[in-house]
């Protein structure tokens, strides 16, 4: 099959040099940033839920939108915790957490869309915003990097397109009486991310990844669905995938290994194949080996600051998860580094300083052919 030319050629060709040359910084926790200015309910809705419902939306005035505001539409539930609805109700905020880790050093920013789909923007009753949140969410990252790059032209600045894994699975019942049951199918979940995925390329990212993957029948929906964005285009974009493992079993929810996970999905060809969240950084080793002992691809992770404490929080500092991370780096296993929940900009910082200069692994084929 002929692989299609790339949408942004020039772009991709400098992130791939990139990823040749050195060990590429990602940014840190979204939601660990927006806890920090202990936003209230009024600041989730702004002015534009401000009254309990979408002003856009009341009725279908706009007689375009097949979104008609009622009893049954759920636009009046809480969205205090809603933290994707940020980027239209507080762009300051998500801007600002943009700009923060991009001065940490980060090379490549995630789009705060980790919940932007139909499927997990249900519990909030706000499934007409899907395309409109990962559209206006790639474009508030896009911006942030330009303004970084025109400052610094000569570091390249990336927006990765995220789409998360959705709060349902594909492969498990909900429900242990009936172990046969699936609460999501296959084709509710590719036409969600495929919606997805076409605001996150619209709005301007330079990379689609599919991460915290738990359940790899949702990843293979979400691959399905952007592979199916990328033929409608005649063009693609660098695909990374990030999975997350969720006990000391060292398998994903689904029961899949680290190796049977990147077998399940290498077909794809991406750019980048990784682990993130669940477990801190000291635990995520070992998984970490074996994907780049097996991948032809590159080598990420951005995991958590620890495990989380009895509160909630993450006690791994910036120094102690730099120390982690350096020991990854200087093994030959990483292209990719930077940080899930509980890491902030000082998190980037220091594994940003103690990554530097440390020669980034090579993918098994160039490593075959030389």
């Amino acid at each position: 099959m002929e692989t299609l030319p790339w949408l942004n050629p020039e772009r991709a060709r400098t992130l791939l040099r990139g990823l040749d040359e050195r060990i590429l910084i990602m940014d840190g926790a979204m939601g660990t940033m927006i806890q920090q200015h202990e936003l209230q309910e009024a600041d989730y809705r702004g002015e534009r839920f401000a009254e309990g419902y979408d002003r856009l939306y009341a009725g279908g005035q706009d007689g375009e939108t097949e979104h008609v505001h009622g009893d049954a539409c759920g636009c009046s539930r809480d969205q205090r915790g809603n933290n994707d609805l940020l980027t239209l109700t507080r762009p300051d905020i998500i801007g600002g957490i943009h700009a923060e880790y991009l001065a940490a050093g980060a090379d490549l920013i995630e789009t705060n869309t980790f919940n932007s789909t139909t499927i997990s923007l249900a519990d909030y009753g706000l499934e007409h915003l899907a395309r409109e949140l990962n559209e206006e969410g790639a474009r508030l990252a896009r911006q942030a990097c330009d303004e970084a790059e025109a400052r610094d032209p000569s570091k390249p600045r990336y927006v990765i397109g995220v789409l998360g894994p959705t709060s349902r699975t594909a492969s498990l019942s909900p429900d242990v009486n009936q172990p046969g049951y699936r609460a999501i199918t296959f084709d509710e979940l590719r036409i969600a991310y495929r919606e997805a995925t076409d605001g996150l390329i619209d709005g301007g990212a330079d990379v689609i990844m599919v991460e915290t993957i738990f359940d790899t029948l949702n990843a293979k929906a979400a691959l399905f669905a952007v592979e199916e964005a990328f033929d409608a285009r005649g063009a693609r974009l660098p695909i990374m995938i990030s999975g997350t493992i969720t006990d000391a079993s060292g398998r994903t929810l689904s029961g899949q290994t680290a190796e049977a996970f990147w077998y399940s999905v290498r077909h794809v060809q991406p750019t980048a194949i990784g682990l993130n969240c669940a477990l801190g950084a000291k635990d995520l080793r070992v998984h970490i080996d074996v994907l780049a002992q097996i991948a032809d691809s590159h080598i990420s992770t951005h995991p958590n600051a620890g495990l989380p404490n009895a509160f909630g929080g993450y006690d791994e500092t910036p120094e102690d998860m730099a120390a982690v991370l350096g020991e990854f780096a200087r093994a030959g296993l990483l292209n990719l580094v930077g940080g899930c929940c509980g890491t902030t900009p000082a998190h980037i910082a220091a594994i940003a300083a103690v990554v530097e200069g440390v020669e980034p692994r090579r993918p098994l084929q160039l490593v075959e052919a030389a």
